[in-house]
Order: structure tokens, then sequence, then C-alpha cells
């Protein structure tokens, strides 16, 4: 199950059902399944405070990601994925500026970045962000495609 909140903003994902589907794409391709998986849009401000309280870490960043996959197969046995990823629209809407990308893709990226996170991709070194960054390509060329089917 994907579920969408908002924290301490407004703001309103549009194409829910297709970004859904999306997203349990990605996923199936590597064999496994969705457990539950959580998007939850917040501010910087919201943001930084949860990189302070459970990373130790005194910045701001675009995306958070909790791992409860090990968990949800403990208790359930099956592959699964399932996860928090905390998003700060602040910052994916400053990013979109710096890089001169529409405000929508750069979110999709964001969103898949957690989502590749809790699929065990890591961005630790250039190498692993080049790694990342082509599956992320990969994925939005999918989205591009589920969106101009629609």
């Amino acid at each position: 199950m994907i579920n969408y909140f908002n924290e301490d903003l407004k703001f309103n994902l549009k194409n829910k059902r297709i970004i859904s589907r999306w997203l349990r794409n990605i996923v199936s391709k590597r064999g496994i399944s969705i457990g539950q998986l959580n998007y939850i849009f917040c501010s910087d401000s919201y943001l930084l405070d949860i990189n302070k309280r459970f990373l130790g870490h005194d910045y701001y960043t675009d995306v958070i990601t909790f791992d409860y996959s090990s968990d949800f197969e403990l208790q359930y046995g099956v592959d699964s994925v399932s996860g928090d990823i905390y998003i700060s629209i602040d910052t994916v809407r400053r990013n979109a500026e710096i890089y001169k990308e529409f405000f929508d893709n750069e979110l999709y990226r964001v969103m898949v970045h957690g989502l590749l996170h809790l699929l065990g991709f890591d961005d630790m070194t250039p190498e692993l962000l080049n790694e990342m960054r082509a599956e992320e390509d990969k994925a939005l060329c999918g989205l591009s495609s589920l969106l101009s089917d629609s």
C-alpha cells in the first residue's frame, strides 16, 4: 500500500494513481512488492528537525528515507519493501529552480530516489551516485510513458 501525507504544509500530489502504479512497477521489476510505503511531504524546517533528531545531521536535505522492510518481512514472511520517505517541498522547489527543471519532474526524481534507497541503492560515493542517477533516469522514462498514456 502506498500512502501520501502532508505534515506541516498543504500540498496536493497530482496523478496519485499513476504515480502509485509507477512506483509499484519499479519495485515489481526487482521481484518484490510494496508492503507499506508512506510519502510524507513537509517543509524544510520539519525535515531539518528529523535530520537532527534521528540522523544527527544539522543541514537541509530534500529527502530522508526510513527503511522498515526487514521488520515487515519478519512479521509477514514476504519479499517486500516498506518505509517512510520524507520529502521537503521547499527544497524540491528550490532545486527545480537551480537545475532549471520543472517542479513535478524534480519531485518525481526525489520520490524515486527515496524508493531506490529502500531497494538498496546508495549514493555515498561518486560511482554509487552515478549508478543511482542512471536508475532514476530509467525510472523517470517509465513514468513519462505512463503519464502520456493517461
